[in-house]
């Protein structure tokens, strides 16, 4: 199976998360659990995946920093909900 240039790309950078959190406990299944869930994303919504690329690359540069670490997230409480 060839992958699209896009589809490249998110796999280089899956790749790229990876090796910036190896020295960082705690980030390796966050990462993953992140890219399974946006991985049922069907492949001819562009926008979407473009937009979750380049956030991603922003969030990517933030991992690379040495001064990270730890993850921070936003979650809805079960009140909210």
């Amino acid at each position: 199976m060839r992958h699209s240039k896009l589809q490249k790309q998110v796999l280089s950078l899956y790749r790229q998360f990876l090796r910036a959190a190896q020295d960082k406990p705690g980030f390796i299944p966050r990462i993953r659990d992140e890219f399974h869930a946006n991985a049922q994303i069907k492949k001819t919504d562009v926008m979407h995946i473009e937009y979750l690329y380049r956030r991603a690359q922003r969030q990517l540069e933030l991992l690379q920093d040495v001064n990270t670490k730890q993850l921070g997230s936003f979650r809805k409480s079960e009140k909210e909900s």
